[in-house]
């Protein structure tokens, strides 16, 4: 950010003004281009290094041990996290924008790098108070050590039980015997002949050949979760292959009284609004009424709030489709057909239900998929687990960009221009609309495929456990009270 400043003080760091209006304005040279991009640049390596990882940091800090109460701190966590950075977006799009439209760019800029400053200085005074996790170093090696062990172990019979009783692991290991799911993977961390595996000092001879059990666990912990992440997907296609809402919504009535209308952009914080209610609506109103009406604490278990997720996504889509045909066929009726930047009598205020599907959905799965990831994948693996959240993003972009390409050129002929025209009036981008709404049921189907697939979460287990030990506990105290015991 502060190169990006330095870019409105220093007079050399960019071209001169003018009036782009009345004369020809000298373009930037390749020093001033150079400085511009190695601000982006450093900007995307913080950002790549602070938002998959700040989440993480901070639910460490609340989520010491391993205990049913733990989760439910971390869920509030999460829920919280999640809807501050929906007001720090706002913020942006609000106050720091009117600040750089007003009172120019130097300060438009000098106010986030002093914000930020802040931001920084406060978190290394906090530093010495953190809880710090340490990391694993050399994950991803051992991850694909564990896969290659594996292969060359691949002649190992697991069912002889002379081996299957002699797993390699670290000393105080909370884990010393692999699971039996993803069986294959154990041949990697059996030892088969303690002199040639195992040094005197207790480690492998060869980690390309023998493997830990940590690491054999965290691989198949992270093979797992894939297929659920995999559903994710769709919502970021969602977001991605939607940018119509702006062509769509100019032209609509946007007026709030005679004379004040909105911007066709400002529809889109519709979202993050719905996003900053829900949350605290859900996290202080719902879950406190739900749990005094049942007399116990209610929570939702992360594989439901995904699925609520993905469910509320479909409905916004298709709910743009049914607002898109209401409003296509009012510009028809209205002999707009040919003027596609018509404004029709139809309110823009009938794509907020869209807004708030999608907000409730966003709301849902974004908190629901990283709690899932935080509570089913090991701790140092957890840095990854925000990674692959950033990356189900980026393949969100590219399948939605293709799906689109892939529609308009389906759709268009010779004197048709396709749904994608960009006469909007002519074109169909509600059966866009219609197309990913069902895309997105086939996919809410796989999801629930994948979720009964995947089985109990490590959540879900601990409960069980809690409950069934209460269970037991409680049972020679029912049997005395029910008059059970017989004397002679």
């Amino acid at each position: 950010m502060i190169v990006i400043w330095m870019t409105t003080i220093i007079p050399n760091a960019k071209p001169p003004p003018c009036d782009t209006l009345t004369t020809n304005c000298s373009s930037p040279t390749t020093g001033q281009y150079a400085f511009l991009v190695l601000g982006f640049i450093l900007l995307a390596i913080g950002g790549g290094g602070t938002r998959p990882c700040s989440q993480v940091f901070g639910a460490d800090q609340v989520n010491v041990g391993n205990t049913a109460n733990n989760k439910n701190r971390l869920e509030i966590f999460l829920n919280w996290y999640y809807m501050f950075s929906c007001v720090s977006i706002i913020i942006a799009l609000t106050v720091i924008v009117y600040i750089q439209e007003h009172l120019g760019w130097m300060i438009g800029f000098g106010v986030p790098v002093v914000l930020m400053f802040l931001a920084t200085l406060s978190f290394l005074l906090a530093s010495p108070f953190y809880v710090k996790v340490k990391g694993n170093t050399n994950l991803l090696t051992g991850l694909v050590q564990v896969i290659v062990a594996a292969f060359l172990n691949r002649k190992i019979n697991l069912s002889d039980p002379e081996l299957s009783s002699q797993y390699y692991h670290e000393k105080d290991s909370a884990v010393t015997v692999p699971s039996d799911k993803l069986r294959f993977l154990n041949k990697s961390c059996i030892i088969q002949d303690t002199e040639r595996d195992i040094r005197p000092d207790g480690l492998a001879r060869n980690p390309w050949r023998l493997c830990r059990v940590e690491d054999v666990e965290g691989l198949k912990a992270f093979l797992r979760v894939i297929p659920m992440w995999s559903a994710g997907i769709m919502i970021s296609v969602n977001t991605s292959g939607s940018p119509f809402g702006l062509l769509l919504t100019r032209t609509m009535d946007r007026h709030i009284g005679p004379k004040f209308e909105i911007p066709a952009a400002s529809f889109g914080t519709f979202v993050i609004l719905v996003i900053g209610i829900w949350i605290p609506l859900y996290d202080r109103v719902l879950l406190p009424v739900a749990s005094k009406i049942r007399g116990k604490q209610v929570t939702l278990s992360v594989k439901l709030r995904i699925g609520l997720g993905l469910f509320f996504s479909f409905m916004s889509i298709l709910t743009s489709g049914m607002v898109e045909s209401i409003r296509r066929q009012r510009a028809i009726d209205g002999g707009f057909e040919n003027d596609p930047l018509a404004v029709i009598h139809m309110s823009a205020f009938w794509t907020v239900p869209h807004s708030i599907f999608g907000g409730i959905a966003e709301a849902f799965f974004v908190i629901g998929q990283t709690e899932f990831f935080y509570t089913e994948l090991p701790m140092n693996m957890l840095s990854i687990a925000g990674s692959i959240f950033g990356l189900g993003t980026t393949f969100g972009s590219l399948i939605a960009s293709f799906i689109l390409n892939l529609v308009d050129s389906f759709t268009k002929s010779e004197g048709n221009d396709g749904w994608m025209a960009n006469n909007v009036n002519k074109g169909h981008y509600d059966y866009y609309y219609y197309l990913l709404a069902s895309i997105n049921l086939l996919n809410l189907v796989y999801y629930v495929y994948c979720s009964c697939a995947y089985g109990p979460t490590k959540v879900e287990q601990m409960s069980k456990e809690v409950i069934e030990k209460e269970t037991d506990e409680a049972s020679p105290l029912l049997m005395e009270s029910g008059n059970f015991w017989t004397t002679d």
